[in-house]
This record gives C-alpha cells, structure tokens and sequence, in this order.
C-alpha cells in the first residue's frame, strides 16, 4: 500500500514539473518575439506599447475572477482545461493577423484565456505540496528550465525562417501541456466559511495591500524590461540569436534562486525576498543604459534571478500565507492580476510614452527609480507593521524526496 501511495506521488510530481517545463517553453517561444512581430508590421512604439498594455489589463481583471469562479465552483481542474484550450485556438488565429485593428481584439482575447492558467496550476501545486510549501521553488525550477531551452531555439529558428515560428512553438508545446494537464494532481478544496466573507478577509489586510503594492512596482519594472529589451537590443545591432541567448542567461540566474528558494524563505522570510527583489530591479535597470555592446546584455540578464524569480517566489508563498482554506486560486489570481495586470498595464504604457519620447535610457533610468522609491517605502513601512507571516516550514516535507 505505501509503495502504491509513493508511486503516485511520483507520477503526480512528474506531471507537475512536466506541465512547468512545457508552460514556460510555450510563453518563452511567443511572448518575448510579439514585440518583434509587431515591430515587423510596421506598428510604431506607442502602438506597440499599446499592445503590450493589453494582457495586462484583462489579466487584473480576469485572473482574480477565474480563480474566485474555481473556488467558488470547485470545478478548478475543468476550468484550466478550457483556458488552455482557447488560448491554443486563439494563438492559432493570431499567428494570421496583421492588421492593427484586428489584432486588438485577438489579443484581448488570448490575454482572457492565458491568465489563469498559471495562478491555478501554482494554487494547485502549493496544496498538493501541504506542509513542504517552502519547496515550491524547485518546482517551479522546471518552468525556468523550460523557458531557458525553447527561447534560444525559438530565436534560432526565426532567425533562419521567420517570425511564424513564434506561434508554432507555442501550439506544439501547449498541446503537450494540455494533455498534461490532465494528469495533474488538483484537490477541489473547501472554503470554511462563505466565499464572499473570505474574499472581504483578503482584500481588507492592510498587509495584504502593502503586498500588492510591493508586486505592483515589481511588476512595472519587469513589463519594461520584458516589452522593450528586445528593441533596445536590436538597435544596439544584437542578433536574435543574442536575444534568445540573453534570455538564456537570464533563466540560468533564476536555478540557484529558485532550487534554494525554501532557504531564502526560511532564512528571510518573503518580505526580506520581497526587498531583495526590489534592489535587484534597481541595480538591473540602472545596468541596462550603461550598456554599449550588445555582449553586455547577457551579463546584466543574470539579475533576472534574483529580480523576477525572487519577487515570484516570495509573492506565491506570501499570497499562500494569508488565503483563507479553500481561496487559495483567488489569492493566486489577485497575486498575478496586479503583479502581471495592473504592473503590466503601467510598465506597457508608460514604457511606450518614455521610449518613443525619451529613448530607452530614460525609461530604464525611470524604471530603476521607481524601484527604489518602493524600496525604500516598503522598508520604512514594513519595520513598523506586525511580523506576523507564515511560518517558515522545514526542509524535508512529505513530498521532500520526489522533488529534485
């Protein structure tokens, strides 16, 4: 019996990592190329800024009520099936648009289904974990890896082909994590009070709306970096070769972040990972308009690491913390609507003005200011607020010696 109960906790963990690694391929192969896409089209910055402040919009709006439907409904697995389902049919059609007023639509679209996606896999992944959360890093691991291998492929093959590449990549690997999606180990929860009563609970935390102000900035800083680094590189004269490869790079960082990322927390704690994220975005930026050859991204892009997946880590396990039992995807999808939604909408659009006005300088000059005005608010605010966080759990969980 115990080695039949192992077993599947085995086949469930290796369904985990795989749907990670096969999520992650599949946005690394399209995401980073659409600004190359556009850009190809002929659509100017603030057109392209426009486009890029789309998802993040329907993420803040979506991502929160597609997981307070799936806990509302408990129906969280059907539901994932279905987003993944219409963003492949969506990305299908978009790789056959070209006109700018067509595309909005599309893109709107694509942004509705895609944004659950992630907020009810990781709920899912920190349920199925119980008392060995902290490990939820090196799960996620996977999804870094799986990014780091499709990016530099995808790169090479648009490069030699054409930018129809993108979508490909994104079909093909997302067939693959729909099938695998099935196999996933998600555990319909019961909330113990009224939905509505838990939802209030959240969202009248004072710490809780410290939290979301922190991953706002974070957030901001990472949709500059995301939408206009490949512009900045390609008039520096990078190849798109270099621009999967810094994507490479910027992957590599996250491993060590997010392998020892149960010890940062237990070390920490997810405000300390919180600060150090934000430092980080302050340093990254800063870096960027000191760059004079294009060699020199793939240096910077090491602070990914400890920028991104740092600020990642320490969000999910803080939005785990303080959810109530059986609103788990809500706190998730709340999590990723500011940080992708609402941060996403303000590094797209202000990105574009400060691009197309200013140059890139500028912007990553603004960028790495804004970070360290919420640095600097969050440390002052926070050694006045309650300690109270979740309590750091010990390495070696019941799902300790699957995960690796």
């Amino acid at each position: 019996m115990a080695g039949l109960q192992r077993r599947a906790i085995k086949y469930s963990m290796e369904a985990i990592k795989s749907f990670y690694f096969l999520y992650y391929a599949a946005a690394a192969s399209l995401v980073p190329f659409l600004i190359i896409y556009y850009e190809q089209l002929g659509f100017s910055g603030r057109q392209i800024g426009f486009l890029a402040a789309i998802p993040p919009l329907v993420i803040l709006l979506s991502a929160p009520l597609w997981g307070a439907a799936a806990d509302a409904t408990k129906q969280h697995k059907r539901l994932l099936m279905f987003a993944i389902a219409g963003a492949l049919v969506v990305v299908f059609f978009f790789s056959k648009t070209i006109a700018f007023a067509w595309i909005i639509p599309v893109v709107v679209v694509y942004a509705f289904f895609a944004a659950p996606i992630m907020p009810l896999v990781d709920a899912s992944t920190m349920d199925w974990l119980g008392e060995g959360r902290n490990l939820y890093g090196r799960i996620r691991l996977w999804g870094a890896i799986g990014w780091g291998v499709s990016a530099p492929l995808i790169g090479w093959l648009i490069e030699r082909s054409s930018v129809g590449w993108a979508f490909y990549g994104y079909i093909i690997l997302m067939l693959g994590g729909l099938a695998v999606a099935w196999f996933l180990p998600i555990r319909e929860t019961s909330a113990q009070q009224p939905f509505w009563s838990g939802l209030r609970l959240i969202t009248g935390n004072r710490q809780w709306l410290l939290f979301l102000a922190v991953v706002f900035i974070g957030g901001m800083c990472l949709a500059i970096v995301s939408n206009f680094l490949f512009l900045y590189m390609n008039g520096l004269g990078a190849s798109k070769t270099l621009m999967g490869l810094a994507l490479t790079f910027a992957t590599l960082s996250e491993l060590p972040i997010l392998f020892y990322s149960n010890r940062l927390l237990n070390r920490w704690g997810a405000r300390g990972l919180l600060m150090v994220a934000l430092a980080a975005y302050v340093v990254r930026a800063l870096a960027y308009t000191f760059i004079s050859e294009p060699w020199m991204f793939l240096v910077v892009q090491f602070l990914h690491g400890l920028s991104f997946s740092a600020m990642w880590v320490a969000g999910v396990s803080y939005a785990d913390s303080m959810a109530p039992e059986g609103l788990s995807a809500t706190a998730q999808g709340l999590f990723s609507g500011v940080q992708l939604g609402l941060g996403g909408i303000a590094g797209g659009l202000i990105g574009g003005i400060l691009y197309d006005e200013l140059g890139a300088t500028t912007m990553f000059r603004w960028a790495a200011l804004a970070a360290l005005v919420g640095l600097m608010v969050f440390a002052l605010v926070s050694r006045s607020a309650p300690k109270k966080e979740a309590t750091p759990i010990p390495v070696g969980g019941t799902r300790d010696d699957t995960i690796g």
